[in-house]
């Protein structure tokens, strides 16, 4: 994911601002988020919208920046407040002192709020619980200033624009963008300099007076990227119950949250029938588009529950896929791009991101091994024999374009000198480094990315295999000797043994940080054995595990920070991947030790696990610090929770041979388990788990069932 941190100095103090003189990426984590994409709302936790970040967006740009509620004379007391659902919340306040004869309130005021696509709907509602009639003035004061996401995001705004009254409300326009606020019933005042609406209350015991406000957002040429329908979700929703409610509890919240991030691809063409195609946006509030690298994992990690998102996915990429050699965006033919925005973003001088982005090294490799994941789950053939030449056109990129230098491998370096300094997954500008902690120098060759490139190789390889199309032998070779260049270059030694090197830089020098990126290798192939064994110790060592899930950095590492993006802090899908590679690597009880550490740190979030939150770690506390900038919910972090569930029960897909695998290796954790409604083959798939260990499987006909 993209940050506004885009290069660190390695010497020299730095020299604190003075108090306003720097702009500061907002803080989030006390803030309530509701979303229905690609709208959102971000709020106070007493439901206000009134500045920093807080506001109603639609489309990357703020429609309200300003909604609050009040009485005049009457000081407000929040009392409760929070999500009631993905797109919901609910707020309740006490109006101090008014109608009251005992220290008992009477009167309180509730805000309901729902998103959905486009449309804000905020219902006030005043009641009287007292015994005394009371008179009040209920305002509502609206405004936005149409700022853009990325100037939000660095802790700027826009200019406040002019409202316009209207009888039951107010309205607001920009260039190609228009945000209206109505008010049912109509108000009895509307002031437009104020941006104000007024009512005048009399309510008697047992009263209650209510309005509803709803705020609507366009542009003027339509969503980049139209919401999902409502109801038509492109997987199957399992029914978990465990003897350990965090995971069921962990799962409801998260596919609550997935739903709410679907979009869909207006560009026609290699839907299935009529229906568009739906990919998952990145995360609220920072990043709900198009990400490659995102969705492509998002996606890999639902494949359990069926195969439409994985296909809307692929496809979606496909239609964007390079063409072409474009230094200005990083284009290349066969590349999958970073994200997709409506327009430039312009964070400062030395960092703007055209509108369409190709600076990743990995989504190309990944979309590659989500295509062949996808048709081991049961994606029909002739949807996987349409994305080949996509697939062909992949691996001559990773053969023919990722190589910045003569040694074999995948690198990156920033062409433009204004794009992302680092383009793996752990993209700010300091998160690779060496263990004295300076900086690793472009073109940059990153550990897990090699692992990727030797898993799409194979993958392509048996996909061309299976459906007649030359090249598989050749593709398998460049996989070993791939294998075989990492062995020898990557690999360092430290006190505790050897292990591989976050990346090499432009020298060909092994960036011998220890990191979390060793969880990627795993499962992918690119180890043997013994080199398996080694990295399973490294995962489950204090430096790295942390008891709420892995540390980016090892806590031994010159510059560690626990809340350091990428050099210290806890990312949940990046944890779920190594809990995943743990398990297919034979190392179940590695895997079960970080799997509960995301329990620990779900139960911590309400179930819904952020982003990414701060690596301090259980023996700091027992509940982990958040991130204050993190986004919630986020897509890969959500799909976690599901990537954990198979990672428990062993369970691995060949629908092309006619089986499926069921071997649990830690999910006697927690046991009895049961879970239904899962998907192989386009058709349901349950699984149980006794307490004494007992697996039962119901699968599709026709699918034979191995069990281990």
């Amino acid at each position: 994911m993209d940050t506004t941190v885009k290069t660190q100095d390695n010497d020299g103090p730095v020299t604190a601002p003075a108090t306003g003189a720097q702009e500061l990426q907002p803080f989030l984590h006390d803030a309530v988020v509701t979303l229905c994409a690609p709208s959102f709302v971000i709020s106070r936790g007493d439901g206000r919208l009134d500045g920093g970040a807080s506001g109603f967006y639609h489309g990357d740009t703020r429609a309200l920046s300003r909604l609050e509620v009040s009485v005049e004379g009457v000081p407000l007391a929040p009392v409760s407040g929070g999500t009631t659902g993905a797109d919901r919340a609910e707020f309740r306040s006490v109006l101090r002192g008014l109608g009251e004869v005992t220290p008992d309130p009477a009167v309180t005021l509730e805000r309901r709020r729902e998103v959905t696509a486009g449309r804000l709907t905020e219902t006030v509602e005043v009641r009287n619980a007292g015994i005394r009639h009371v008179r009040l003035r209920l305002r509502i004061d609206a405004a936005t200033d149409f700022a853009p996401m990325e100037r939000v995001k660095s802790g700027g705004g826009g200019t406040p624009a002019p409202a316009r009254a209207t009888a039951d409300g107010l309205d607001w326009s920009a260039e190609r963008f228009t945000a209206r606020l109505r008010a049912v019933p109509a108000p009895d005042t509307v002031e437009e300099t104020a941006g104000r609406l007024g009512y005048d209350l009399a309510l008697g015991p047992g009263e209650s007076f209510r309005t509803d406000l709803v705020c609507t957002a366009r542009h003027d040429d339509g969503d980049q990227f139209p919401p999902a329908p409502a109801g038509r979700l492109p997987w199957r929703t399992p029914a978990l119950r465990t003897a350990d409610r965090r995971f069921d509890h962990w799962l409801d919240q998260s596919l609550a949250d997935l739903d709410r991030l679907r979009l869909t691809d207006p560009r026609p063409g290699g839907g299935a029938g009529d229906r568009p195609d739906q990919f998952l946006a990145a995360g609220a509030p920072w990043f709900l588009t198009l990400f490659g690298r995102d969705a492509l994992w998002a996606a890999r990690m639902l494949l359990p529950l069926g195969t439409e998102l994985a296909a809307g996915t692929l496809r979606v990429l496909a239609r964007r896929q390079g063409a072409v050699t474009d230094p200005a965006t990083e284009e290349q033919p066969g590349k999958i791009l970073h994200e997709v925005r409506r327009g430039a973003q312009e964070f400062d001088a030395g960092f703007t991101l055209p509108p369409v982005y190709y600076g990743t090294v990995d989504a190309t490799p990944l979309w590659i091994t989500l295509l062949h994941d996808a048709w081991r789950w049961g994606l029909a053939p002739e949807q996987v024999e349409r994305l080949l030449p996509h697939a062909e056109s992949a691996l001559a990129w990773m053969r023919d374009h990722a190589g910045v230098g003569d040694d074999g491998f995948l690198r990156y370096v920033d062409g433009t000198g204004t794009g992302l300094a680092n383009q793996g997954w752990k993209d700010s500008g300091d998160s690779i480094r060496h263990r004295d902690g300076r900086l690793a120098e472009p073109p940059i060759a990153l550990c897990e990315v090699q692992a990727y490139a030797y898993e799409a190789a194979r993958g392509g390889a048996a996909l061309l295999r299976a459906f007649g199309r030359p090249g598989a032998d050749a593709w398998e070779e460049w996989a070993e000797a791939l294998a075989g260049r990492f062995r020898q270059r990557f690999w360092v030694e430290d006190e505790q043994g050897p292990y591989p090197a976050v990346a090499l830089d432009r020298d060909g020098r092994p960036a011998d940080a220890v990191t979390s990126g060793f969880g990627h290798l795993l499962g992918t192939g690119l180890l043997n054995a013994e080199e398996s064994a080694l990295l399973a110790a490294r995962l489950t060592s204090p430096g790295l595990d942390s008891g709420h899930g892995l540390r980016t950095l090892s806590a031994g590492m010159t510059g560690f920070n626990p809340f350091g993006y990428h050099t210290g802090s806890i990312w949940p899908h990046d944890t779920a991947i190594a809990v995943h590679g743990l398990a297919r690597a034979g190392f179940p009880e590695s895997a079960a030790s970080l799997a509960d550490g995301l329990l620990t740190a779900s139960a911590a979030f309400d179930a819904r696990l952020p982003e990414l939150f701060a690596g301090h770690g259980g023996a700091s506390g027992a509940r982990p610090s958040p991130y204050p900038a993190s986004c919630r919910p986020q897509a890969w972090a959500a799909a976690s929770s599901v990537h954990v569930l198979r990672s428990a029960l062993g369970l691995e897909a060949d629908v092309p041979a006619g089986t499926v695998t069921v071997a649990p290796g830690f999910a006697y954790a927690y046991g009895p388990l049961t879970v239904a409604n899962l998907e192989v083959a386009g058709a349901a798939l349950g699984v149980t788990v006794g307490p004494d260990g007992a697996v039962g499987v119901t699968a599709p006909e026709g699918i034979r069932v191995m069990t281990g």
